[in-house]
């Protein structure tokens, strides 16, 4: 199970490593082809909630690789299954089902993590 665990850590940390790069990296206007809801948010907000995923995206794979401060990957874990949270009612509200989909497949993903890492499974 640890394994299982690792590998859907570092599934994790690239998804959300580079969607976080890319809106603290990229202008709106270059995000909002792919990423439509950036529209109703300022840039300081899509910039944050990039920094915020770039951040959480570190925290499932350096602590628990270098074995210090392991209880910030299950926290990262924890807080991006929250940011999924927020990110599908943003989707809801703006009636694009499929968003919703992957948000719940991604907020699955990290309530794994957060569940095996908190729990049976932590370092």
């Amino acid at each position: 199970m640890n394994v299982v665990l690792w590998v859907v850590q570092i599934l994790l940390a690239l998804v959300f490593g580079a969607a976080g790069v890319l809106k603290s990296t990229q202008p709106k206007e270059k995000l909002a082809p792919n990423l439509p809801w950036v529209e109703d948010f300022s840039l300081p907000v899509v910039r944050f909630i990039g920094v915020v995923e770039l951040l959480a995206a570190l925290g499932l794979i350096l602590p628990a690789a270098t074995g210090f401060a392991t209880v910030l990957t299950p926290l990262a874990a924890t807080g991006l299954a929250i940011t999924m949270v927020l990110a599908a009612v943003t989707h809801a509200r703006r009636k694009e089902p499929s968003g919703i989909v992957f948000n719940a497949v991604l907020f699955a993903l990290a309530v794994f993590v957060a569940w095996g890492r908190f729990g049976p499974y932590s370092f």
